[in-house]
């Protein structure tokens, strides 16, 4: 299986990140980072550079595609290069993905009209302009389309990609070689549990 990820200016890391970690450890699985041509690419908050390896063109027919999102994203949506190769290679996927905001990058590509997906909570109530239906949950699996929530769900999504890919219990010994086992300090990670004034706190960090 042949995975590639897409970067633009100000994604996000983790976005890119986690689910390369999965999915890089899983035998038999290649995980590319793609962007218009090869070189580093720098994230949202201007410190971390991922190396494309490779440019749009040389990954035509890659069998997922992991979209990443941030808050370049908005301005990732009039990239013409990057919107038409994931419209392009979607043609032969076996799923395309996306993190967080990478969703409206899907939605810019034409392939979430009438589709169930997810974004981050900051974002999901404007999904219906792509022509989505939100759902709010970590991962949406509506066909070949697979979303995750925000930025962290990205892990949960790759896990369960490889979990029908190749099994559970090839996912499961890849969660326990990252050791996916969260316990967070805090009942703050979801809007469902935070409250009014942490929830505009948190929207004020996005810029």
């Amino acid at each position: 299986m042949h995975a590639a990820i897409p970067l633009y200016k100000g994604y996000t890391g983790l976005d890119a990140i986690g689910p390369y970690t999965v999915l890089a450890f899983a035998p038999g699985w290649e995980v590319t980072f793609v962007s218009a041509e090869p070189g580093p690419v720098t994230d949202d908050q201007g410190g971390l550079s991922i190396q494309a390896t490779a440019s749009y063109a040389d990954v035509p027919r890659p069998d997922v595609i992991v979209v990443p999102g941030g808050i370049g994203t908005i301005e990732a949506l009039s990239d013409q290069a990057l919107v038409s190769w994931i419209g392009e290679v979607h043609e032969h996927t076996r799923w395309t993905t996306s993190v967080c905001a990478g969703s409206f990058l899907l939605g810019a590509a034409g392939l979430l009209k009438g589709r169930r997906a997810t974004s981050h909570w900051a974002l999901i109530d404007q999904l219906p302009g792509m022509g989505a239906e939100p759902v709010h949950e970590r991962v949406v699996v509506d066909g070949k389309i697979v979303t995750a929530a925000g930025v962290s769900a990205g892990i949960d999504m790759a896990l369960t990609l490889l979990a029908q890919a190749a099994g559970q219990d090839t996912a499961e010994a890849v969660q326990l070689v990252i050791e996916y086992d969260p316990e967070p300090p805090f009942d703050a990670g979801s809007p469902r549990t935070a409250s009014a004034d942490l929830r505009a706190r948190a929207a004020s960090l996005l810029g």
